[in-house]
């Protein structure tokens, strides 16, 4: 058990941190962007402009996992 927090070692924790933390985080940010669109009355246009403008960042994130998860690499 030495060098461990609760059994996890520091790369575990760092990968369940990158992959789960940020995926939340990257969820949170979704809402904020559908709050952001509600209060300003963006309409449907207004809102996809908002969604693809602030979360398009999301999607190399998203597609990293997805091709590593493709091709085999862990």
């Amino acid at each position: 058990m030495t060098g461990t927090i609760f059994g996890f070692t520091e790369s575990e924790i760092a990968q369940f941190g990158l992959t789960w933390g940020v995926g939340a985080f990257m969820v949170y940010m979704l809402f904020i962007i559908g709050q952001l669109a509600w209060e300003s009355k963006a309409g449907r246009f207004g809102t996809f402009v908002l969604f693809l403008g602030l979360a398009f960042g999301m999607v190399g994130f998203v597609a990293k996992y997805l091709i590593q998860w493709a091709i085999g690499i862990k």
